[in-house]
């Protein structure tokens, strides 16, 4: 294998999302001319989320249709809360379905934003674990520094024996240390101990390894963080020699990503206060649970992707704000009005109108009277004979001979029993 470079993520939807934040951020670092990875996920994470203020809003009147629905949705759910039948079960997920049909909305309305937001997450993460494979712009900036490497006898030994172990990592059973990318990879990983590292074991590397940390310093740190190091990581290192100032810089990515989280959470609609309303104590413990989550997962991932996480919150905010402002000068009713017009139009677009489905609903099969027919004696009589003269000419086998036999058979009985 040649290293992560030559493989990046394979799995599928988010192998492909990596890819376009991978040429996003290098248009961003090419075009716009913004040489610090820091700040190009700061100026991808506000294009990413201005392109999806549409599920945004769709989310937010979710949530007010929500205040709405809840009621009649607690009453269906008391109504069946202790059958378990398949039969109730199923009556009431059909009064659940027409309640939301009837307010244009859906179960997964409120989901959306974050069906799209976890492959993105996935997708920034793959990027921020190794930026020279998606950027290709940072990728040169190492080749200057692998050329020389590799012009040195020995060098595959000597660059294994610094990338098998801590930080780096790198399996030389896996991955093929004479390869370009693989070497890119390594470096990739080397904290300030491990260029020191690499400077003694081959000295005549040493003014371009110096100029290659000093520019790669100047991309991946972002107010003394460095964007491809988790803080966990830095606050260890801190830890000896022991650095107040360096364990500041490995809290605060953490720190803000709870308290914004919390803030976005805060600013979602509410729902109703009811303790019997499941859906409410879901998002009392979301309040709680959700800023937690944040703290953790930004202090042992990557700095850059708690970076992104902590300013997709705050431009969630900004959004949140902007937008119950729109919404607020609308009432319930004229939501639930529009919402019913995109339904109505969304089932028409299947081939029946509003109305159809409707009056098809309202009709039972009991009330369905069976149509007079229109044929007269006479031609009554005509059919009748046809009818019986096919049946007399029918072959030996037939299932109108066998009606025949029938009607043969009873006709005997019945002289009988005269």
């Amino acid at each position: 294998m040649y290293g992560l470079l030559a493989t990046a993520s394979t799995t599928p939807i988010i192998a492909q999302i990596a890819w376009i934040i991978g040429k996003l951020m290098d248009w961003i670092y090419t075009t716009l001319g913004v040489h610090n990875i820091g700040w190009c996920i700061i100026i991808l994470t506000v294009i990413i989320y201005t392109l999806m203020i549409p599920l945004t809003i769709k989310q937010q009147k979710f949530s007010k249709m929500s205040a709405m629905m809840n009621p009649e949705i607690q009453a269906i759910t008391k109504k069946y809360a202790n059958k378990k039948d398949q039969v109730s079960m199923e009556k009431q997920q059909a009064e659940m379905q027409a309640i939301y049909e009837k307010y244009g909305t859906s179960p997964m309305g409120g989901c959306s934003g974050l069906l799209i937001q976890m492959p993105v997450l996935f997708g920034m993460y793959a990027v921020i674990r190794n930026v020279p494979a998606y950027v290709d712009s940072v990728k040169q900036m190492y080749m200057p520094l692998v050329d020389q490497i590799m012009a040195t006898d020995g060098f595959r030994k000597i660059m294994e024996g610094i990338g098998t172990v801590k930080p780096v990592l790198i399996s030389a059973d896996k991955f093929d240390y004479t390869h370009a990318n693989t070497l890119i990879d390594v470096l990739y990983k080397f904290q300030n101990s491990t260029w020191d590292t690499l400077v003694d074991k081959i000295p005549s590397i040493s003014s371009i390894a110096t100029t290659t940390q000093q520019s790669l310093e100047h991309i991946n740190n972002f107010f003394g963080i460095n964007m491809a190091e988790a803080p966990l990581t830095m606050f260890q290192n801190a830890l000896h020699p022991f650095s107040i100032g360096m364990i500041i810089l490995a809290v605060i990515i953490p720190i803000m990503a709870g308290v914004t989280q919390f803030a976005s959470v805060k600013l979602q609609p509410q729902q109703s206060t009811d303790p019997d309303n499941p859906m409410a104590n879901s998002m009392k413990s979301m309040m709680f649970t959700m800023p937690l989550f944040s703290v953790f997962m930004c202090f042992t991932l990557p700095s850059g992707l708690g970076l992104y996480w902590c300013i997709s919150a705050v431009v969630r905010c900004a959004q949140q704000i902007a937008i119950n402002k729109y919404l607020n000068t609308k009432t319930t009713e004229e939501l639930f009005e529009e919402n019913q017009k995109k339904a109505a139009k969304k089932r028409e677009k299947k081939g029946t109108a509003a109305k159809e489905i409707t009056q098809m609903a309202k009709t039972s099969t009991r009330t369905v009277e069976p149509k007079k027919s229109t044929m007269t004696d006479k031609e009554r009589e005509e059919k009748l004979k046809a009818a019986e003269k096919y049946t007399k000419n029918a072959k030996a086998g037939s299932l109108a001979s066998k009606a025949n036999m029938v009607r043969s058979f009873n006709s005997g009985s019945d002289k009988d029993d005269k």
